[in-house]
């Protein structure tokens, strides 16, 4: 069996499943936030059942409106905090809270051979762990909240390898928008995406989270990694429980396998309005941007920072250019205070923000005017996502929308040292 089999047909009691059967599966986590989260509360009270099935497998996290950017945000927001009160179940308000995405593996809340289930659809992200994680409805997520299980169809996988060793400037986000542009954004529709090989094995952490994230970006169900010292170094002092790492059999059955020359593969960017329309940073001629915006679940870890830090130190954002950055989580904006990232940012005339998904989704924080166009280490750039549905967002990594801030157009590092 692939990873995702092996995870499912122990969560569904079963010595193996098979792609395309239908079981019920006992989950490890259940997340919602502050869109989804009311929605799935209304539902479980119609229900009838009066307590979550398990006050210590169940979170709630107002990221996406937070702080609350109007009256229907803040609402939506104290509807989830009474209900999680009432419930005693785990709830980050702001001040601690960060991006969901972030802040649950940050905690320790997902362990390799879990299967997590959230009421968004970068849920995914925590398959970098080990873990199959996806997004689902609220609904769904109302019926987990009160049983503890979910029904779904056990989905093929289909193998990524990534040979070779990376190019200066390119990250995770570059090996999954490629892979994105290559197959397609339904090239992997309800798959489990396994990535493998050395120029995987040779990502941080933080890299590995954000191709997880985009996984759903190709359709995929989940997107998952193999456990191995990285991984198990970055859940030391994190997981305070055993948990199993699951690797596939030698012989496990995959759709395909899909092979790549990671060594050839430049810093990528989306152009609108799909995160397939891949381009090589080098061909991105002449592309006038308004505003750059570095952060999200998909790129605002303490990497992504640090490499925004890299490009933006000593240098100075065009005057025409709103630079806006995100840390994912309060620890990740401390230790970027710490290690002086926040001091380079505000001389270069960037402001960061608190954490929060804010511009991603066309929240707050960044939004749109018609005309406007923005390169974001966002996970998508769909008509209208960051505001008005005549702007237009580029997709692309940390170092790119940094080294573009400064430009004033969209380009790479390596063109500020020519």
């Amino acid at each position: 069996m692939t990873i995702a089999e092996k995870i499912l047909a122990a969560h569904a009691g079963k010595g193996d499943v098979s792609p395309g059967e239908l079981i019920n599966v006992n989950v490890d986590l259940v997340l919602s936030n502050d869109v989804t989260a009311p929605i799935a509360i209304r539902e479980f009270k119609r229900i009838g059942v009066e307590k979550v099935f398990n006050t210590s497998k169940i979170v709630m996290v107002p990221d996406h409106f937070v702080p609350n950017k109007d009256i229907p945000s803040a609402e939506q927001a104290k509807i989830m905090r009474e209900f999680a009160h009432e419930q005693g179940i785990m709830y980050f308000e702001v001040g601690e809270m960060g991006i969901e995405h972030v802040i649950l593996p940050e905690k320790g809340l997902v362990a390799p051979g879990d299967v997590v289930i959230g009421a968004d659809s970068h849920t995914c992200t925590y398959g970098a762990l080990g873990a199959f994680a996806t997004g689902m409805g609220s609904t769904d997520i109302a019926a987990a909240m009160a049983t503890g299980k979910i029904w779904m169809k056990v989905p093929t996988s289909i193998k990524f390898v990534y040979h070779g060793q990376l190019q200066k400037w390119v990250s995770g986000k570059d090996l999954i928008l490629y892979t994105i542009g290559d197959i397609g954004v339904d090239g992997a529709l309800y798959v489990a995406m396994e990535f493998t090989g050395e120029a995987v094995d040779s990502l941080s952490m933080d890299s590995r989270f954000t191709m997880a994230n985009m996984a759903i970006e190709a359709g995929a169900k989940a997107g998952l990694f193999r456990v191995d010292e990285k991984t198990q170094e970055y859940l030391k002092g994190r997981v305070n429980r055993s948990y199993t790492a699951v690797e596939p059999d030698s012989d496990a059955n995959y759709q395909s396998v899909v092979e790549y020359d990671a060594s050839q593969i430049e810093p990528q960017v989306a152009l609108p309005h799909l995160p397939s329309n891949t381009i090589p940073v080098s061909k991105a001629v002449d592309i006038r941007i308004d505003q750059a915006v570095i952060g999200s679940c998909t790129n605002g870890r303490l990497d992504d920072l640090a490499t925004a830090a890299e490009v933006l130190k000593g240098k100075r954002i065009d005057g025409n250019v709103r630079c806006i950055i995100i840390p994912g989580s309060q620890q990740i904006y401390l230790e970027a205070v710490r290690r002086g990232f926040v001091e380079t940012f505000i001389e270069a005339g960037a402001v960061v923000s608190t954490s929060t998904c804010g511009p991603c989704l066309g929240g707050h924080m960044g939004i749109l005017a018609a005309g406007e166009r923005c390169i974001s280490t966002t996970n998508r750039n769909f008509v209208g996502r960051m505001g008005s549905p005549d702007s237009e967002v580029y997709l692309a990594n940390p170092a790119v929308a940094a080294a573009s801030a400064i430009l004033g157009r969209i380009g790479g590092p390596e063109v500020l040292l020519t």
